[in-house]
């Protein structure tokens, strides 16, 4: 046995033989195992000023990867319109439960004013800093 580099067009093994032990030991309860939910906001040029990117997995949970506002459009209430969008599109699909993280420099208090609460901290991620990870039922 060796250990060996894995090029990207082999991750798929992996990521197949996880799937088939997480099904086996908790089964699917949706039938595709990653839905998107992707939102964006845009001026009246059309030009992309805010989104939020989000996927429900496996058992209806959904999972926020970024919420991003461009900064001279900050502090307007968008970034409370998409999560509420997430979130209520994650609702309609079926979904009870919501995560996501966020760095200290960045969004915490925002996602605790919107009902998430904290339930892991990594210290010094990066160094000096602290990565939150938060929950939310839904």
């Amino acid at each position: 046995m060796k250990i060996l580099d894995c090029p990207e067009q082999e991750t798929g093994v992996i990521y197949e033989g996880i799937t088939r032990y997480n099904n086996s030991c908790v089964p699917l309860t949706q039938e595709k195992r990653w839905i998107p939910i992707r939102k964006k906001i845009v001026d009246d040029a059309g030009n992309i000023i805010a989104g939020c990117l989000a996927e429900m997995y496996c058992w209806h949970i959904a999972w926020v990867d970024v919420l991003w506002v461009d900064e001279p459009y900050r502090k307007q209430g968008l970034g409370s319109q998409l999560l509420k969008a997430v979130e209520d599109e994650a609702r309609q699909v079926g979904c009870e439960l919501i995560h996501l993280d966020t760095f200290d420099f960045q969004a915490k208090d925002f996602y605790l004013r919107h009902g998430y609460e904290v339930f892991g901290i990594l210290e010094d991620c990066p160094k000096g800093h602290q990565r939150y990870n938060l929950k939310k039922k839904l």
